[in-house]
């Protein structure tokens, strides 16, 4: 019953889908591509599966034994899955691997880090027709979920088809519990049908097994197993040498209402010659964003326009895909966007693994026990406002002595949580078995 009250809704809500994808276009135009798969249609019946991007996949592959299918619903979880994705593809050289997204970003960023070493497409919505295209379509051996993307008829049809379907990497704020809660139903038939769960904490696998889930397995994040890549820090090295001797505060993956309340706070409290560098987490704001700054008072300068960066500078705009740990490379501290704000932040793993002192707001519910443990061992610091943003980064732009220090206990956090990778793998495959 419950589920069928959820279908009758999803019927209501069907013209709002195409109002949604019509409303998001607008600043991402990428959004009305690839629009069949939304709803389990694909260019051909028989797609190649030698073809990249373009073919989205193929049951059997010559030669080969099925796809394994992950899902990676936007940007952080498609990074997230790349360890998972490199040891699959070891433990499974017979398999091609498919990854779903929900978003263009995510979908970018899978070409940017895969290219054509995984087939994509964009997971259907939750319709019973849709989802029963989609498998029939790929096949699947076996489906990974990253993080915490519950889709009741997906799972069911799974589970119906017996496709072992895992909830890997999984995180639940105590928000996102309570949203869940309200249909209690349907979320416990739909954690009850999974082949595996696995948390990434044990306050993630207790929020779950309060929701219905029979077993949860707590394994670590797999995002401690992100390494920076050494072409990237390579590019940081560049970006430097571009940027010169100035000290560099980074504002990392920052979300909307946040680069505001920055740049006010820097307005009124210049951190002497240094450089801001602003990476908004969103690409379809990187022109809002210079903008706002401009707005300001503030001379900006573009990273897209790869030049070095001119000494009347004062905000650089990190407006490019895919380069984060390079602009972690470069700077000499790090604030973590969406935390500022009630965002939950974003991932301050990477900094820590490059070894860069960490700022970090109050809101950390997304990464709220690395949070805890980086700063208990040192590795970041906790700031309320923006203002107590610009007094920290002053005061560590000074120190060299506890930049080093910071530094040193975030390289020494992030390896000592590394293993998740391993871990999940092993869940996968007794799945699969």
């Amino acid at each position: 019953m419950a589920r069928l009250l959820y279908n009758l809704a999803l019927l209501v809500l069907f013209p709002y889908v195409w109002l949604h994808l019509w409303w998001r276009s607008r600043k991402q135009p990428e959004y009305l591509e690839h629009l069949g798969e939304r709803f389990g249609f694909y260019p051909s019946p028989q797609p190649s599966p030698l073809g990249g991007e373009g073919a989205v996949g193929a049951p059997s592959p010559p030669g080969g034994e099925g796809v394994i299918w992950l899902h990676a619903v936007s940007v952080g979880e498609t990074r997230a899955a790349a360890p998972i994705v490199a040891a699959l593809k070891l433990r499974y050289p017979g398999h091609r691997i498919l990854i779903t997204h929900m978003t263009p970003t995510g979908r970018q960023t899978s070409t940017e880090l895969f290219d054509d070493a995984v087939l994509r497409a964009y997971l259907p919505y939750d319709y019973p027709f849709a989802v029963r295209r989609f498998l029939a379509h790929f096949r699947p051996a076996a489906g990974i979920v990253m993080e915490t993307e519950i889709w009741p008829n997906l799972v069911a049809a799974c589970k119906a088809q017996g496709i072992p379907l895992l909830l890997a990497n999984a995180r639940l704020s105590e928000k996102s519990a309570r949203r869940y809660a309200r249909f209690p139903n349907l979320a416990r038939a739909a954690l009850g049908s999974l082949a595996a769960l696995a948390a990434q904490t044990e306050a993630d696998a207790a929020r779950l097994r309060a929701l219905g889930a029979p077993q949860v397995e707590v394994l670590g994040n797999v995002k401690f197993d992100i390494l920076p890549p050494p072409e990237q820090l390579a590019l940081g090295e560049r970006l430097r040498a571009w940027i010169g001797p100035r000290p560099v505060l980074l504002a990392a993956s920052t979300r909307e209402g946040e680069e505001a309340l920055l740049f006010e706070a820097l307005a009124r409290r210049p951190l002497d010659e240094a450089l801001l560098v602003v990476v908004p987490r969103h690409p379809q704001r990187f022109d809002e964003v210079a903008a706002l700054a401009a707005r300001h008072g503030f001379a900006v300068q573009r990273r897209s326009e790869n030049t070095p960066v001119a000494a009347q500078t004062q905000v650089l705009l990190g407006d490019s895909m895919g380069e984060m740990f390079a602009y972690y490379a470069a700077c000499d501290v790090a604030f973590v966007g969406g935390s500022l704000l009630d965002y939950g932040c974003q991932n301050l793993i990477e900094p820590c693994a490059v070894g860069k002192p960490v700022l970090i707001g109050g809101s950390t519910f997304n990464f709220a026990q690395a949070t805890a443990e980086a700063l208990a061992c040192g590795a970041a610091k906790q700031i309320g406002t923006a203002e107590e943003l610009m007094e920290a980064a002053d005061a560590l732009l000074r120190d060299a002595d506890a930049r080093g220090h910071m530094g040193e206990a975030g390289k020494a956090f992030a390896a000592r949580h590394r293993g998740a990778t391993a871990k999940t793998l092993e869940l996968i495959s007794r799945a699969m078995r």
